[in-house]
């Protein structure tokens, strides 16, 4: 089965952190570009971090640019989003995809034009609250 699943959220107070973990299953998933995106309640899904096949980072969200960061371990088919420094704001279910045909990362968040990605995970909510 193709599938991408989250894990590692949870409830946080403010400046603490957190990494989330997005597992790929039943798919090739080295060369593959991946996405983090949020959903924060009653707001649209936006772009956070991506990362392609080759490792380059591209950064969709300047609100989280000094805190967040992204990696992946291909071996372990596995990208991770590193979250320091959390804030109040950053409370939303996060979900990760991926581009099954392109190994750069594409798209713009002001456009919320991305490419068509498949698949997504379920989620994982991050609170933050003190």
């Amino acid at each position: 089965q193709v599938q991408l699943v989250e894990s590692g959220g949870g409830l946080v107070p403010p400046g603490e952190s957190l990494r989330l973990s997005c597992t790929a299953s039943g798919f090739s998933f080295d060369h593959r570009a991946i996405y983090w995106f949020r959903q924060a309640p009653e707001k649209e899904r936006g772009g956070i971090l991506c990362i392609s096949g080759n490792n380059d980072v591209r950064n969709f969200a300047d609100s989280v640019k000094g805190r967040f960061t992204i990696s992946r371990d291909n071996a372990g088919n596995t990208v991770y989003l590193q979250m320091n420094s959390l804030k109040l704001e950053d409370t939303a279910v996060y979900y990760c995809a991926s581009d099954p045909l392109v190994t750069a990362c594409t798209g713009d968040n002001d456009l919320n034009i991305f490419p068509p990605l498949n698949p997504w995970g379920r989620g994982t909510q991050v609170t933050v609250s003190s």
